[in-house]
């Protein structure tokens, strides 16, 4: 039975999230329904993150098993065929070792935040982007970050329905940058909390628009209390990135195209 890694991108502004639900369309959903129409096997696809409804991935991971062998690109094709008109597409289709598991395997998680800064209201980036008209400083932002750096309580940045065992997370990187009209909030962990990158966000905007500075970061993050720390920022402008893992668990097992290819569904 192969195991297949798909690396998917998908425009969350049509689904309640990659999770699938009982009354409401998720991206989970829509690809297993169209690994269904091409093999006629009703599998689970499992992610390397969830993402809430409305965000967005470029380079979301998930993995799944076949009864049937189907050449790696083969089946990246064919899912994608089932997939149109949904704004979702598998961009890679690899066979990996049985042991492979996209959230169990993984070893660091990379998000960014968009946020359009201008005055002007968005059009081409409307959902796709945090719409802020009050001049940020970049530069603040970038500083005051470093603050979350490092192994930490993040009481203060997570939901109150988060459900992680322990708030403690250790933040690998964070870095805030701009391009033109566009600052790029970049975060890397092994895993976050619920709604730990937007809270993030929102805060950052507060020293951003001058209201805060690195100390009353600082000061929030050690209150461990979400009560003080800024609004959480919407969902549209988070994107899920990428994914690292345990090179030793996605050792390329056998490829089917090898061998004689299987019928066409």
């Amino acid at each position: 039975m192969p195991r297949y890694k798909l690396t998917i991108e998908y425009d969350g502004s049509d689904f309640f999230g990659w999770q699938r639900q009982k009354d409401q369309i998720s991206v989970q959903e829509v690809i297993e329904e169209a690994v269904f129409k091409f093999s006629g096997e009703r599998v689970a696809v499992f992610a390397s993150g969830r993402t809430d409804s409305g965000v967005h991935a470029l380079g979301q991971v998930a993995s799944m098993d076949l009864e049937r062998a189907f050449p790696a690109d083969k089946v990246r094709d064919a899912i994608n065929f089932h997939l149109r008109p949904a704004r979702v597409a598998v961009l890679s289709s690899e066979i990996v070792d049985e042991e492979f598991h996209a959230r169990f395997s993984a070893t660091e998680r990379s998000y960014l935040y968009r946020i359009i800064n201008r005055r002007a209201h968005l059009v081409l980036d409307h959902h796709r982007a945090w719409f802020v008209p009050q001049k940020l400083d970049v530069t603040a932002m970038h500083e005051a970050a470093q603050v979350l750096v490092g192994t930490h309580d993040f009481t203060s940045f997570r939901a109150k329905e988060c459900q992680a065992q322990s708030p403690v997370k250790t933040m690998n990187r964070i870095a805030v940058s701009q391009i033109g009209e566009e600052i790029r909030i970049e975060l890397s962990a092994r895993s976050f909390l619920y709604h730990q990158v937007r809270n993030i966000a929102g805060s950052l905007k507060k020293v951003g628009i001058g209201k805060w500075t690195g100390e009353d970061l600082k000061r929030v993050l050690a209150a461990r209390d979400r009560s003080v720390a800024g609004e959480m920022a919407p969902a549209w402008g988070l994107y899920f990135v990428s994914v690292s893992f345990d090179e030793t668990k996605q050792d390329v097992g056998h490829d089917p195209s090898v061998g004689p290819e299987p019928a066409r569904q």
